[in-house]
């Protein structure tokens, strides 16, 4: 911590913008960030993991009506403090929970943020319906994709976003833990609460997909069987410690039936396709969970057999940003990870430029390699905008 001034004045900032009632193509635009106003931080970003969660907004399953700063999950260092707060500084790394909740619903009252009804986030604003950014050129507001707006120099976010990790966390990492990492993690910790000894199964291998194979092995499970379309997420499964590969080519259910006969313990469905939804609590032993983790279309469904689940007691949950604590979670996965129980580097894929972000969206459906995280350091590292 360096200190706790607080800044008045705005910065100039870069930003990924999308506006999907004008046009369907993400550009680079020079945007105002205002200084944070009370309860707020505003934050240096310096990196930014690539989501399907921006693919869902660009591609239409999530329409946004709005003009939009996109990106959600990231990390910086914190340039500015409004007034009330007192638990950051300027300098300190930070990672942003995107799923920032309203701390008085019924559900935050009872500690259980990732149920908030309420959150900026599914309204891409801030707390108030509010936003910190503005269009350089017309000055027309500009909003932030799911509360945050990673893709962007600098970002304004309550406080309470804003999980202060140590220093000694690289940028890259302490930004998937943000969304991605968190998710998985807190999928099988949480959600699931998976024990030494129990076998799983993984559909989808994406970056919340490994990071739940990364957790199952980091809990002791005895059998991880990872299913992907991909041969490439396939061999990071295995890396990641996936016991089993199964390649999702049409035959797979067939494949599980062969390994499992009686099913997993748990399964996950890291993808949020309703046919996965659809088939894979078939594919649990008898009193097993199956746990939906990806996020599907806003209008999605699923046909799922009721018959067999009554019968056979197998339980569905539905799990949202992995049952997650952030001010909790945060800090445990980054102390995993630096006493080298969580090795979260394995999740990291390419470093991209802002400029390249648009078309890294675009090929998340084919690409194979680990989470690409825009690497905006280079950007904004000196500090001026």
């Amino acid at each position: 911590m360096t200190t706790t001034t607080q800044a008045t004045g705005s910065r100039r900032s870069h930003a990924l913008v999308f506006d999907d009632r004008v046009d369907l193509e993400p550009r680079v635009r020079p945007t105002d960030v205002r200084a944070p106003g009370p309860g707020e931080v505003r934050v240096r970003m310096r990196a930014a993991g690539v989501c399907h969660s921006d693919l869902h907004a660009i591609n239409g399953d999530w329409p946004t009506g709005q003009r939009v700063v996109l990106g959600h999950e990231g990390a910086g260092a914190v340039d500015a403090i409004g007034p009330g707060v007192s638990d950051l500084s300027v300098g300190d790394l930070v990672s942003l929970n995107w799923y920032a909740s309203c701390l008085t619903c019924a559900a935050c009252l009872r500690d259980r943020p990732w149920l908030c009804a309420q959150s900026p986030a599914v309204s891409n604003t801030l707390p108030g319906g509010l936003t910190a950014t503005s269009d350089d050129a017309s000055g027309e507001e500009v909003w932030p994709y799911l509360g945050v707006g990673a893709f962007a120099e600098y970002v304004v976010v309550p406080a309470h976003a804003a999980i202060a990790l140590p220093a000694e966390v690289p940028a890259a990492v302490a930004a998937i833990v943000g969304c991605s990492v968190t998710t998985g993690y807190g999928a099988v910790v949480h959600t699931a609460a998976v024990e030494p000894g129990e076998s799983a199964v993984v559909v989808g291998c994406g970056g919340v997909g490994q990071a739940i194979i990364l957790t199952l092995a980091l809990r002791g499970a005895s059998r991880i069987v990872a299913v992907d379309r991909s041969p490439e997420k396939l061999d990071a499964a295995r890396a990641a410690g996936a016991t089993d590969l199964v390649l999702a080519d049409g035959d797979e259910r067939d494949r599980l039936h062969a390994l499992l006969p009686e099913g997993a313990d748990v399964a996950f469905d890291a993808i949020g396709a309703p046919a996965v939804s659809g088939y894979l609590p078939r594919h649990v032993v008898s009193g097993g969970r199956c746990v939906l983790v990806g996020m599907p279309r806003v209008d999605g469904t699923a046909e799922i057999d009721t018959w067999d689940l009554v019968t056979r007691g197998v339980t569905l949950i539905g799990c949202n940003y992995g049952s997650s604590v952030p001010r909790r979670d945060f800090p445990a996965i980054a102390a995993l990870y630096l006493d080298g129980r969580l090795p979260l580097d394995l999740l990291l894929g390419p470093h991209i430029s802002l400029d390249a972000a648009t078309e890294a969206i675009r090929a998340l459906p084919s690409h194979g390699g680990g989470r690409i995280v825009v690497d905006l350091d280079a950007r904004t590292a000196n500090g001026t905008p």
